[in-house]
């Protein structure tokens, strides 16, 4: 099996835009993901968490990242296509016309 990283794309003002929510509006908003979750199955290693604050690190120093990922998931299945079956009907896909998904395959360390 090979491991696949998911990578969830929100811009930070639509982020920024999002309406504070009560305890109770955040689990009852997280009901579709655990229905996600709950479907992969084994093939969901792990959920993961929302990110915030990257940086970007270079060898001149270090900034704010230009990139807008909200967060990660790591999949294990046989083939690019079948983590991409994994993710479709997403509910992060619903949150807001500007999110999007990125799945990398995890490639073996050379000389492992």
């Amino acid at each position: 099996m090979t491991r696949y990283i998911v990578l969830y794309h929100m811009p930070a003002d639509a982020m920024a835009n999002m309406p504070e929510q009560t305890p109770e509006q955040m689990q009852e908003a997280m009901k579709p993901w655990m229905q996600w979750a709950e479907s992969c199955g084994d093939a969901l290693v792990d959920l993961g968490t929302p990110l915030g604050g990257g940086q970007a690190l270079s060898q001149s120093g270090s900034a704010a990242s230009a990139k807008d990922v909200a967060g990660y998931s790591i999949l294990e299945a046989d083939s690019m296509d079948a983590a991409k079956k994994l993710l479709a009907g997403h509910p992060h896909m619903t949150w807001n016309p500007a999110c999007s998904i990125e799945v990398h395959e995890a490639m073996p360390l050379p000389g492992s």
